[in-house]
């Protein structure tokens, strides 16, 4: 009894504390996807998610050859305001997708997630024609922002990305790194917007509050580990 009870002395001082601090880091964070079904999530202007989106094996996967015309974005059934958002990603040759935020579902007057919502490009840079458009590339503010590196992996690997919204401050992760920073929805995000093909776009990334969306661009994708944490 005696060196059990030690033995738990001992475990609790060397390991408690990473416990504790584990316990702490992941306070606050809800996942987005269960691994097994879509539940939280419905195709833009629709109230269930298309064919073309699989939950299997824990991963989220958009086939377009399963899609049969009923495909499409999909959105969060929540909103949210400042915010963490983690998912991992990853695409097939030639494949194109995006991840988006603050995304205003209102689709009698914007028929589409990107008429307000913008966007973190997904994309096989080297194989899909976008990877030949500055700003178009994975990881850059699609169209506003470019990428301030290119940690993106090969084809087929899986890449964590990271979008942090708080307060008008916005940045991307890719793979740990830091690619974009910028502030929303001051003079300068208006010159951004005016400089870009949204220019003329009413209300486009004026929202400050808005839903999460999973870009079907016709392209197979898949998406695990969504997970959120609001600011």
């Amino acid at each position: 009894m005696k060196k059990q009870i030690l033995s738990a002395i001992v475990f609790t001082a060397l390991f408690g504390g990473n416990v504790a601090m584990a316990q702490k880091s992941n306070k606050g964070w809800v996942k987005l996807f269960d691994g097994k079904t879509t539940q939280g999530w419905h195709t833009y202007g629709k109230t269930t998610v298309g064919q073309g989106w699989k939950a299997e094996n824990g991963v989220l996967h958009f086939d377009p050859k399963a899609k049969n015309n009923d495909g499409g974005d999909i959105v969060t059934d929540k909103e949210y305001s400042n915010f963490h958002l983690k998912l991992e990603w990853k695409v097939a040759p030639k494949s194109n997708s995006g991840i988006l935020f603050y995304v205003h579902e209102e689709p009698a007057k914007y028929k589409q997630t990107y008429s307000t919502g913008p966007e973190m490009q997904v994309l096989d840079n080297d194989g899909h024609p976008d990877g030949k458009i500055t700003k178009h590339r994975a990881g850059d503010l699609y169209d506003l922002v470019k990428s301030s590196s290119e940690p993106v992996k090969q084809v087929g690997e899986w890449n964590l990305a990271e979008i942090i919204s708080n307060n008008g401050k916005l940045e991307f992760k890719l793979n740990g790194v830091k690619v974009v920073s910028t502030t929303l929805w001051d003079d300068n995000w208006k010159k951004l917007i005016a400089g870009s093909k949204f220019a003329n776009w009413e209300n486009f990334g004026t929202f400050k509050s808005g839903k999460i969306a999973l870009q079907d661009h016709g392209d197979e994708v898949w998406y695990r580990n969504i997970s959120i944490k609001e600011l």
